[in-house]
């Protein structure tokens, strides 16, 4: 059978823009090349795999991923309920058992009637019918160069990061303790690993960082003309190695990943010069990873510059960091608030490549795609979710910023409009926010005068 929709890319958007293109009773049809073809950052073959950290970001209301999360609940987002099955103590934040997560959601996919999933690689774009690109970061070299020569533009790409995992019982617990800032976490004793530093102790970890060996670049990591671009400029900003960071400034981490603010050392009583925290991995609890410590160092560096830290001088590490190329458009030029390329509307793209960063927006940005695609297949125009929700803010900052200096953007607070009332105080400015993009979204799907709604209640697991 002939599918009504192709989706290419089983990551977080491609596989969320399937479920909502088949949910609306079109057959999909979901393109991915693992395991027949490999990245250089996934290390399995299943869909919606997290191959950065685990955590989607705040569950706080007032939050602006936290208001991104809320907008997905009312939209019936298939990979926010697979993600709030899985989850894993980490306070405020909305943390996944990655392998339960991608585990699910590729059960939940394979198993839909209306989806079939392919695994091989697609090396052009169909020339027929309508499509979802969500191949994300790593989009192999046929398929980066057919996206190119469609939109008449070079891709843009930075170098994105990974921070080591290691085994919770090779911490020195007489060190480390558990706590959540300000006693802020669900669990009693603290759902974050704490590795207090006192100066002597940073000092010597950023000395050692600086001089440590980095990783040389990789074939996959150059781009697809062959030239590669490695000064610090290309790195997302959000997402910086911990050595680059440092490399900015003595103090870049302890005001940055390691900031101490709301944590105290029970052996001393007091907040401690610096500390590094680490997430639960998995429910067992018997994973951490290190939050905020992206890294590309080599591993045998990676070894010996992270047992520096307290706690952690006897560290056994499951996972390395590493860092690798992301591959993004210059939306700007080539895409609609819709998600449509504007050189061929029945092609809609999705996820890192529209250059919407982190998991929740690439979620988002997949749920529209697939939403619009199947809108465009019903003949019913598209849709774009108003300015005032945090989904509305993202598509209209890719397809309406500057294209010179287009970057990668995660959701905040700044790109929502002004207030008409603003209070004082950010935290009072941060709630009215999101109590009026609750508002407007609620207000835009009541508005929808045709048949194809969003659904009301979440996908059921």
């Amino acid at each position: 059978m002939t599918p009504d929709v192709i989706v290419l890319g089983g990551g977080l958007a491609g596989s969320e823009a399937a479920w909502q293109a088949a949910e609306r009773g079109l057959q999909v049809q979901l393109w991915e090349m693992r395991p027949s073809r490999t990245t250089g950052a996934h290390q399995t073959d299943r869909l919606a795999e997290l191959v950065c950290s685990n955590s989607l970001g705040s569950r706080l209301p007032d939050r602006a991923s936290g208001i991104l999360l809320g907008e997905l609940r009312q939209l019936s987002s298939l990979l926010i309920a697979c993600a709030e099955a899985t989850t894993v103590p980490a306070g405020g934040a909305l943390a996944v058992e990655r392998g339960a997560f991608s585990e699910l959601v590729t059960r939940r996919i394979e198993a839909h009637p209306r989806i079939s999933v392919v695994r091989q690689e697609a090396h052009v774009l169909p020339e027929r019918g309508v499509v979802v690109c969500a191949t994300g970061p790593l989009t192999s070299p046929d398929l980066s160069l057919a996206l190119a020569r469609l939109s008449g533009e070079e891709h843009l790409y930075f170098f994105d990061a990974i921070a080591p995992i290691i085994q919770a019982d090779s911490v020195d617990w007489s060190i480390a303790y558990r706590a959540s800032r300000y006693g802020r976490g669900e669990t009693d004793e603290g759902d974050y690993v704490n590795c207090p530093l006192e100066r002597e102790a940073y000092e010597a970890f950023v000395d050692a960082l600086l001089a440590a060996e980095r990783i040389p670049l990789r074939e996959f990591e150059k781009d697809i003309q062959g030239g590669v671009r490695a000064g610090l400029g290309e790195f997302f900003e959000g997402c910086l190695p911990i050595e680059t960071l440092a490399g900015r400034g003595r103090m870049s981490l302890a005001f940055g990943p390691m900031r101490p603010v709301g944590l105290r050392d029970p052996r001393t009583g007091k907040r401690p010069f610096a500390v590094l925290q680490l997430r639960q991995e998995d429910r067992a609890g018997s994973l951490l990873n290190l939050v905020g410590f992206q890294t590309n160092l080599t591993y045998a560096e990676q070894r010996r510059v992270l047992r520096l830290i307290p706690g952690l001088e006897q560290a056994r590490f499951a996972r390395f960091g590493q860092m690798h190329r992301n591959t993004f458009l210059n939306a700007p030029r080539v895409l609609d608030p819709t998600l449509q390329h504007r050189r061929s509307a029945s092609l809609f793209v999705a996820g890192q490549l529209t250059g919407v960063e982190g998991y929740l927006g690439n979620i988002a940005t997949g749920l529209l795609a697939g939403w619009n695609a199947a809108r465009l297949v019903r003949e019913v125009s598209a849709v774009v979710p108003p300015p005032e929700t945090m989904l509305g803010a993202l598509l209209r900052y890719v397809s309406e910023a500057r294209a010179e200096t287009f970057q990668p953007m995660k959701a905040n607070l700044g790109i929502l409009p002004p207030l008409d009332a603003v209070p004082r105080g950010r935290a009072a400015r941060a709630g009215a926010q999101a109590v009026r993009a609750g508002e407007a979204l609620a207000a835009w799907r009541s508005a929808m005068p045709d048949t194809m709604r969003i659904a009301t209640t979440a996908p059921s697991l």
